[in-house]
């Protein structure tokens, strides 16, 4: 059975920093892509990064491209999110996704597409002042 369960979600103020955690189990991730998605109060939810458990490969939206960082952790199978330089336009639930790899053109298509296999709970990320 694959889990994949957020945490490190929290309330900061503009310019804070926060890191997001996604614990895998059920799944080797080298096989896999593991994807943060968000979605924001009334709209719909978009890819914010992807990565390759196989290669590394990443990919970032633009609007946190320089400020978020993406990476995984084989021995703990833990996938982070490393968000800096917050600001209001970033308060989502924000949710990690899987999907195989050898389902994928590539890690941007699992982030433009938003249609994993696979799907966490969720973690809120608030940014207010």
């Amino acid at each position: 059975q694959v889990q994949l369960v957020e945490s490190g979600g929290d309330s900061v103020q503009p310019g804070g920093s926060l890191r997001l955690s996604c614990v895998v189990s059920g799944v080797t991730l080298d096989r896999y892509a593991i994807g943060w998605f968000r979605q924001a109060p009334g709209k719909g939810r978009k890819g914010v990064s992807c990565i390759s458990g196989n290669n590394g490969t990443t990919y970032y939206t633009d609007s946190v491209k320089g400020r978020f960082t993406i990476s995984i952790d084989h021995a703990k199978n833990t996938v982070y999110l490393q968000m800096t330089n917050l600001n209001p336009e970033d308060t989502a639930t924000y949710y990690c996704a899987a999907d195989p790899l050898n389902l994928l053109l590539s890690v941007q298509a699992m982030c433009v597409m938003d249609a994993a296999l696979y799907y966490g709970q969720g973690t809120q990320v608030t940014v207010s002042s």
